[in-house]
């Protein structure tokens, strides 16, 4: 039997394995003991393009029925570390995720720029002897709080990636909108673009990049809506804009038209990222505590 018909045979995706240091060692099947390396590789999920990277690097060794694979290689922490105190919400040998607070970026906008989410992650690999690259999967604003996704190594960053462009990767969140939407649900299927006296600002735009949101209403008081908002596409302050082009903009969202007397910043929370292992396929979810400042508001209103 060939190399190829043994991969065949064993098509189904190999267990986690055993971390060591750098490597990670797989069992094998005893019929595929002594095949090439490039045809092991087939059995993991490790892209081709990836797969080729680990052999020219000699990061793959077959040791009788034990596929050894270089996916965790020591690397510089690329950020200089910023203390402050992290609300790690998921973390495994391929991923972190972070509860980000308000009022700071999850990565640097401008050259220079400190304490940013990713200068308090740096400090966190380096306490807990993490030599490890800093890789966001994706942002959301400087004053909304939730989860943000990280990957540990490059095997991880790449699957990522492309769960993010294949939609893949969810994120649910809640918002304090104000005035009371009358539909229980609904989508706002609105293009959304830069808006052209305001650099930092978007817009509703016909020539602007496709943007979908779909909500669910969650509670309704006299003057404000508690809505849950899932994401189709990741456009910047897609959810802020949404929500102030059909008239509703944000509690405190002083950009999009929010009034700021119940409580100082944009009222946006992201509730849960849904998302799957890249290494097992296991779906996986974390959800962040609603921030003080959103609960207070939302006690107002109730009271």
């Amino acid at each position: 039997m060939s190399d190829r018909e043994l991969v065949r045979s064993y098509a189904e995706p190999p267990k986690l394995g055993r971390r060591k240091g750098e490597w990670i060692d797989i069992r094998l099947p005893e019929a595929l003991a002594g095949a090439a390396p490039q045809k092991l590789l087939q059995m993991t999920p490790i892209a081709p393009k990836l797969a080729n990277k680990l052999i020219q690097a000699k990061g793959v060794l077959a040791q009788g029925t034990t596929l050894r694979l270089k996916l965790f290689p020591a690397e510089a922490i690329d950020f200089p570390p910023d203390w402050m105190e992290l609300n790690v919400l998921y973390e495994d040998d391929f991923t972190l995720v972070v509860n980000k607070p308000s009022g700071i970026e999850v990565h640097p906008s401008e050259h220079g720029q400190r304490r940013t989410l990713a200068h308090a992650v740096a400090s966190y690999y380096e306490m807990t002897n993490q030599q490890v690259r800093i890789r966001h999967i994706h942002r959301i604003d400087k004053e909304t709080t939730g989860p943000v996704l990280y990957a540990k190594n490059e095997f991880a960053h790449y699957e990522y990636d492309k769960a993010m462009r294949e939609k893949s990767i969810e994120r649910v969140y809640l918002a304090l909108a104000e005035g009371v939407l009358e539909k229980d649900r609904g989508t706002i299927n609105k293009p959304i673009g830069q808006d052209r006296h305001h650099s930092t600002k978007r817009r509703v735009s016909e020539t602007g990049d496709p943007a979908v949101t779909h909500y669910e209403v969650v509670e309704r008081f006299v003057d404000h809506t508690l809505v849950r908002l899932r994401l189709e596409t990741g456009r910047t302050h897609q959810i802020r804009v949404h929500l102030s082009a059909i008239g509703h903009p944000l509690a405190g969202d002083g950009m999009y038209g929010g009034k700021r007397g119940l409580i100082a910043r944009q009222a946006l929370h992201g509730e849960r990222l849904i998302w799957r292992h890249p290494w097992t396929g296991e779906s996986l979810s974390a959800r962040a505590p609603l921030p003080d400042d959103f609960a207070e508001a939302l006690g107002k209103l109730r009271g």
